[in-house]
């Protein structure tokens, strides 16, 4: 067999943390090898080593392609050895147009001035690469994420690319752009490509990998083979994990039927920028101490339900009743909305619910400052003891309270931004996809989390675009269609099947 890449040995330290240690990794040439492990588990980082984002003499290791060993300083010396890696948080020009973009760095020139005729039919041709059907005039920031996404790929194959790196590249789509993309990569690898893809999708990595190599605390565990019939998801969990998971979601006493905590009736939104109604004629209800699941489609309202009761921070205009302990509370501002007990953790924790920049105790106390305040100036001591308590209480891995969010895993990350609302707090805690982009072990963290919030009486609205997650979560589960509540079941009675016939407008009404 010929190798296209091996990595020997590489080691990457970060201050206070061994990021890389020793790592191994070999991948053939033409195959589709998938890289996994939990957050934390070094994935990225290594891709990052491969490309040359950190350059040579930042690491330790080897690297050799086809046979021959590279140093790489820099994007440019691995992209002209034929190495292309695409982030999950895309690298296109917005305002530029898909041509523009696609040539964007190794602009083709004629007679030292960018000849746009042959661009745009040779963009027309990378495009047709990757079965996309655009006009190439198009700017980027008219197209959905799951065009963007083969976009970047057009841009890496019109650089002659041997060694594709993707890095979570169905983190944002849907289920029809995913199977497209994973068609694609067996496309490519007909063509001679070679792909190298980061993902937490074991679901994904089970129907695509060729080879499946295992990250877990910046060591390499094992290589499984297709071949030898070794790529299962008890295996893949197992070796993540460092032990068996035999129940993704951990059980919970059996729900006992409560007061209602918090009630919504007849919300609207109206969406001035779309001129159209985001949320319509919705109601819900969330008794002490129960999970309710909200369940829908894409654009089907389920965030924008969730800013117009947290205070509606897009200027929507809202109408409807809300009633806190059967008491109707007016919700204006996030402020007020905090104020009567609620908090909202994001679908986007990196543009709207961490300061990244910031350390992980600025993060943790910033919704709730005048807890740590004594006569309107900063108690550091405090500040420091209550992200200490919920680092521990947590379990957010870092070597300190002062690490900076940016270098923390998804999974942490994710822990930072609940422990920041858990610190309001709040008796109603609104959940918006709660476990996107994160590993198989850092999920069942945070559903262990959900089930000692509610054992402790507080109520939950759990936004998810995974089925399992709403069934295996949930104590009732409302069902949105085109911005109105168009359903509920309880959790004994629903199944995917159900959840989707009502999501997509089958059935009127479940009783």
């Amino acid at each position: 067999m010929k190798y296209i890449l091996e990595m020997k040995n590489i080691t990457k330290d970060f201050p206070g943390v061994r990021a890389l240690d020793h790592v191994n990794f070999k991948v053939e040439e033409g195959e589709i090898h998938c890289l996994v492990g939990e957050n934390g588990a070094g994935k990225s980082t290594l891709m990052k080593v491969l490309s040359g984002i950190y350059k040579s003499k930042e690491y330790e290791g080897d690297i050799f392609l086809n046979g021959q060993k590279q140093e790489f300083n820099s994007i440019r010396d691995s992209e002209s050895q034929g190495i292309a890696i695409i982030h999950q948080e895309l690298a296109l020009i917005p305002e530029l147009s898909v041509y523009e973009n696609i040539f964007l760095g190794h602009e083709l020139i004629s007679k030292k001035f960018i000849d746009w005729n042959k661009t745009i039919i040779e963009s027309k041709k990378y495009l047709d690469l990757v079965n996309l059907n655009v006009n190439p005039h198009v700017k980027i920031k008219s197209l959905g994420v799951g065009k963007q996404q083969l976009i970047e790929i057009a841009k890496a194959l019109s650089k002659d690319v041997k060694l594709l790196i993707l890095d979570e590249p169905t983190a944002a789509l849907n289920e029809e752009e995913c199977d497209n993309l994973l068609f694609l990569l067996r496309d490519l690898k007909k063509h001679g490509v070679t792909s190298i893809m980061i993902t937490h999708k074991l679901k994904e990595v089970i129907k695509i990998a060729d080879h499946v190599t295992i990250l877990r605390d910046g060591q390499t565990i094992c290589t499984l083979s297709k071949e030898k019939n070794e790529i299962n998801t008890r295996v893949l969990i197992k070796n993540m994990v460092g032990r068996e998971i035999t129940d993704v979601f951990p059980k919970r006493e059996k729900y006992v039927t409560k007061d209602i905590k918090f009630e919504v009736k007849n919300i609207s939104a109206f969406d001035k920028g779309l001129n159209r109604y985001v949320v319509k004629d919705s109601s819900l209800n969330v008794r002490e101490g129960e999970v309710i699941g909200i369940a829908g489609l894409m654009g089907a309202g389920r965030t924008e339900l969730a800013l117009s009761l947290f205070g509606n921070p897009l200027g929507y205009q809202v109408k409807g009743e809300v009633f806190m302990n059967h008491k109707k509370i007016s919700l204006n501002s996030p402020k007020s909305a905090i104020n009567h007990g609620l908090a909202y953790v994001t679908e986007d924790r990196k543009g709207n619910g961490l300061i990244l920049i910031q350390d992980i105790k600025t993060n943790i106390t910033l919704a709730n400052l005048k807890e740590i305040s004594n006569h309107n100036f900063l108690n550091l001591n405090k500040e420091i003891v209550a992200a200490q308590t919920y680092i521990d209480d947590i379990n957010i891995k870092t070597p300190s309270f002062e690490q900076k969010i940016f270098n923390l895993s998804g999974g942490n990350q994710q822990k930072v931004s609940v422990s920041k609302w858990l610190f309001t707090d709040p008796k109603v805690l609104i959940l918006d996809e709660p476990t996107r982009g994160i590993d198989v072990g850092a999920k069942y963290e945070i559903y262990t989390i959900i089930n000692d919030l509610v054992k402790k009486g507080m109520s939950i609205i759990l936004i998810s675009s995974e089925l399992p997650e709403i069934l295996g979560m949930s104590d009732r589960i409302f069902v949105m269609h085109e911005g109105h509540i168009a359903g509920e079941l309880l959790r004994a009675d629903a199944t995917q099947e159900k959840i989707m016939e009502i999501a997509t407008g089958i059935e009127g009404e479940a009783k």
